[in-house]
């Protein structure tokens, strides 16, 4: 049984997407991340293993606890009690050496059961295109784990086109790695939840 919530809150100026899942009961954790632009500023984790192996344990009392936690940390996102761990966050990524992926058409990379990323990657030190970076792409929560990948060219600029597979039931995301020598990057966005 695995259960989750997202949600969009926004702060001031600022929209930030908060995702919290049950990871399953071979991996008894709720997990919840807020994102930006599908980048991860803040993790909350908390087992529930001891709850699930004592006799008190229901599916509705882990919906419980699931949606307990994801309100706790939009709480504290609207209460300012993450501004700081966010705004440090932002700071360490914008004044890191390594890489960052970009999707550049976020409204349109899904189009007639297709997916075309256009990416570009560059050099977070000087925001310079990086050529010769590995990127793969994925839809987390479709039925059969696929990874399609590119290579970027002298402008940083790599395209990825592939069908979209079957999706499963449950939370599905477009995945972004990209990788050069020692540096990577990872983008997330959340799709429209499917039924469970």
């Amino acid at each position: 049984m695995s259960s989750g919530f997202n949600t969009d809150v926004r702060v001031d100026d600022r929209v930030f997407h908060v995702q919290t899942e049950d990871r399953g009961p071979s991996h008894p954790v709720i997990d919840t991340v807020v994102y930006q632009n599908g980048r991860i500023l803040h993790r909350r984790s908390s087992s529930y293993e001891h709850f699930a192996s004592s006799g008190e344990f229901t599916a509705e009392g882990l919906r419980e606890r699931v949606e307990e936690q994801h309100r706790e940390v939009i709480e504290d996102l609207r209460g300012g009690v993450l501004a700081e761990q966010i705004a440090a966050t932002l700071e360490a990524a914008s004044r890191t050496s390594g890489i960052q992926v970009q999707l550049l058409n976020p409204t349109s990379w899904l189009a007639g059961g297709n997916v075309q990323l256009d990416l570009e990657i560059v050099r977070r030190a000087d925001r310079q295109p990086l050529a010769g970076a590995q990127v793969e792409a994925a839809i987390e929560g479709a039925a059969e784990a696929t990874r399609h990948g590119g290579t970027s060219d002298d402008q940083g600029r790599v395209r990825i086109g592939f069908p979209l597979p079957p999706l499963g039931k449950g939370d599905l995301a477009l995945v972004i790695h990209a990788k050069a020598d020692a540096d990577k990057d990872e983008i997330r966005f959340a799709m429209r939840s499917r039924s469970k």
